[in-house]
């Protein structure tokens, strides 16, 4: 090296955070104060099974709460006679739909629906693209349905109907799963509502609906993002990192909102899903709010998604919002 000339220093991890943490010192965007959201009209998609029955549960009590209008709704898909010979087809078409009809005979006989607004939708086709039209025809505000949880394999074979629904609606989508308590729900109080985030596209819109849900209910708050490798950062590049995620997340609270809240920062190492649900049994969640990346062709089929292991063993009910 010649004399005088400046040292080079290889990039490091340090540096490449710094300007990061600079840029979440100085929010860019903040969710705007008083934002609501409406919940005039909510879908339940219903399959008749026992985590659709809880799913129904929690949609007429935010129904009770919202002065909301419930659409009970379930779609008929053709996949069972769609091979079949057209005499037959015609046949098992006809008893599935007679099956439909006493199932939703049956909820409302029951009297559950009792004091809630309320239509019956029952259509035939396939699921995504049946529930897409209903959405528009009736302005739907929020999608309420269940899962069953399928494991890997059978999610790839026959695929994940929450999860075509939750990947490719812009609408939020309260999912119900197979890990939560069956009990007897009279209204939805949610005390405790985790918030988790991965700062992506869409991450604003998310956090309206956590805050305002919290707000409305006068929860606590708990704000957490969870980084996935901590082996990429130096002691020193880790600290920095998690004084840009504190920061990041603080850019998310809507201005004002000290009034009534303050929210607890959590910033995580490890695998996000199992982060996130660990978090969500300790404090026991009522609510998890996340985000869910858009996916077309394949939504529903791919195993291992972080949304889809977080919906299927949560202790609580998840809302998703799709980036």
């Amino acid at each position: 090296m010649k004399a005088g000339e400046a040292t080079k220093k290889a990039p490091t991890i340090e540096n490449e955070i710094k300007p990061e943490l600079e840029r979440a010192a100085k929010p860019e965007h903040q969710v705007e104060s008083g934002q609501k959201v409406s919940l005039a009209n909510i879908l339940v998609a219903t399959d008749f099974s026992a985590v659709s029955d809880r799913a129904l549960d929690y949609a007429l009590a935010l129904a009770r709460r919202y002065d909301s209008k419930i659409y009970l709704t379930h779609v008929i898909t053709s996949d069972a006679y769609q091979i079949m010979a057209p005499e037959f087809a015609a046949e098992t078409r006809e008893s599935v739909r007679q099956a439909a009809e006493k199932g939703i005979a049956q909820i409302l006989v029951s009297g559950r629906l009792r004091g809630v607004a309320h239509d019956v939708v029952l259509e035939e086709g396939a699921l995504w693209p049946t529930i897409e039209g209903l959405l528009d025809k009736f302005n739907i505000d929020l999608i309420v349905l269940g899962t069953q949880g399928l494991g890997a394999v059978k999610k790839i074979l026959i695929g994940s109907s929450a999860e075509q629904i939750f990947r490719q609606t812009k609408r939020p989508v309260m999912t119900v799963g197979p890990a939560m308590k069956e009990e007897t729900l009279a209204e939805v109080d949610f005390k405790t509502i985790l918030f988790a985030t991965d700062f992506g596209v869409g991450a604003e819109r998310e956090a309206a609906y956590a805050f305002s849900l919290a707000q409305e209910q006068g929860a606590k708050l708990i704000l957490l993002h969870v980084i996935p490798y901590a082996e990429d950062y130096s002691e020193e590049g880790l600290s920095l990192k998690l004084k840009a995620v504190r920061n990041e997340l603080k850019e998310l609270v809507p201005a004002g909102s000290e009034n009534w809240c303050e929210p607890e920062y959590r910033m995580l190492i490890g695998n996000p899903a199992e982060e996130i649900l660990r978090l969500a049994t300790e404090n026991k969640a009522d609510l998890i709010v996340m985000g869910a990346k858009k996916q077309k062709g394949l939504a529903g089929y791919v195993p291992h998604t972080k949304a889809y292991r977080v919906v299927s063993a949560a202790p609580c009910p998840v809302l998703t919002v799709r980036s």
